[in-house]
């Protein structure tokens, strides 16, 4: 019997994971368990996910995120991670620790498996921003320079591991294309049919009815809500663009604690604020949209899965072929390029287009099967 141990943590990574737990569950040879940090830790962000998405639930919660260790700092929380981690796998001690992406969760993950002796796989390696200044930049690379197996999902994430000579640690890279691509094409026919196991918690949440054209944006990076120049220069953005069009925004509760502390007038704003939506919620706000604003990386490609146009809000992005492409645009945080920028589209009806950079829908299946013959 194969074990694998999955680290998850964040809402995003939930969505990845239901996609190989379903893989590993049609195979009788192989047996994988969950632990989850407790980085995204309430309903909204957590536990709707593994309702509505039929994941199995963690056999292991350790509960650390910033509301059950309060005042304590990103380093600290990373190291109660490394440590519940690493007892889990002192007990465990599965063949495989598997993580995805980029968060503190991953690379807690990563560490632990490499101070165990552990063999890693990652999913959605090889991605670079090459901005050293963003915690998620530099917990990729490092996780990328433990792993043992690297699961890349573009052709450009190959070359960036080529460009760092991670052949040359005995490592062994994969070009096998996007999970998220297998979880929109799987949960989109659900989200269309309706069957949500979640609806009942999420009535009211939503201004509906929504308009006929609308634009979905959400914003979360501590990059944006982190510097109060910034984050003004963005909600003042935001708020001439929903002037002129109506702007849907399912909103963090990291980014709305740090709106208030800016003096945010939630009474008077004009964009249309919603609490945390679940994935297949998602999936129909997409599906719905003219375009995306957003500065999140996951909702980037899943725009780019339904044909929406993005305007990102950041200065760079992992996702360099959606830029390339002309579906991605990069507009930072100035108020101008943003307000510009988000008139052009709305004006323009830009026609949907498709695509085929993130794989044909099998990526769980084939890690899966890589994972088995490394075994």
């Amino acid at each position: 019997m194969i074990r694998i141990a999955t680290i998850v943590g964040a809402r995003p990574q939930f969505v990845k994971a239901a996609v190989l737990s379903r893989a590993f569950a049609a195979c009788p040879d192989m047996e994988e368990f969950l632990i989850h940090t407790g980085q995204h830790y309430d309903y909204g962000m957590s536990e709707v996910f593994f309702e509505e998405m039929e994941i199995p639930h963690p056999r292991y919660n350790l509960g650390i995120n910033a509301q059950s260790k309060a005042g304590e700092s990103h380093a600290s929380l990373l190291g109660d991670m490394l440590i519940g981690i690493d007892a889990v796998l002192r007990q465990e001690k599965p063949d495989w620790v598997l993580v995805y992406g980029d968060t503190d969760s991953t690379l807690a993950g990563a560490l632990a498996a490499n101070k165990n002796g552990i063999p890693l796989v990652h999913v959605e390696a090889g991605l670079r921003s090459f901005n050293t200044a963003m915690p998620e930049e530099n917990n990729r690379v490092l996780t990328d320079h433990l792993a043992s197996l690297l699961f890349c999902p573009t052709e450009q994430a190959v070359r960036n591991l080529e460009r760092e000579n991670i052949g040359a640690w005995s490592r062994k890279v994969f070009r096998t294309g996007d999970v998220m691509l297998d979880a929109a094409l799987y949960y989109g026919d659900r989200a269309d049919s309706g069957r949500s196991g979640s609806s009942h918690r999420e009535e009211g949440v939503l201004p509906l009815p929504l308009p006929e054209r609308f634009v979905l944006c959400t914003m979360h990076r501590n990059e944006n809500t982190g510097n109060m120049a910034v984050l003004k220069e963005l909600l003042g953005a935001l708020e001439e663009v929903s002037l002129s069009m109506p702007l849907l925004m399912p909103l963090h509760p990291g980014t709305r604690q740090r709106m208030i502390s800016v003096g945010f007038d939630f009474e008077k704003t004009h964009i249309r604020f919603c609490e945390p939506v679940s994935y297949l919620r998602m999936l129909q706000l997409l599906r719905s949209c003219a375009f995306v604003m957003t500065d999140s990386g996951g909702l980037q490609k899943e725009a780019c899965f339904f044909g929406k146009y993005c305007l990102t809000l950041r200065e760079e992005t992992e996702w360099v072929e959606l830029v390339e492409k002309g579906f991605n645009t990069l507009v930072g945080h100035r108020k101008e390029m943003i307000t510009g920028q988000a008139l052009r589209l709305w004006k323009e009806h830009p026609p949907v287009f498709q695509t085929d950079l993130y794989g044909n829908g099998h990526t769980g299946e084939d890690i899966v099967r890589i994972i088995r013959e490394n075994s």
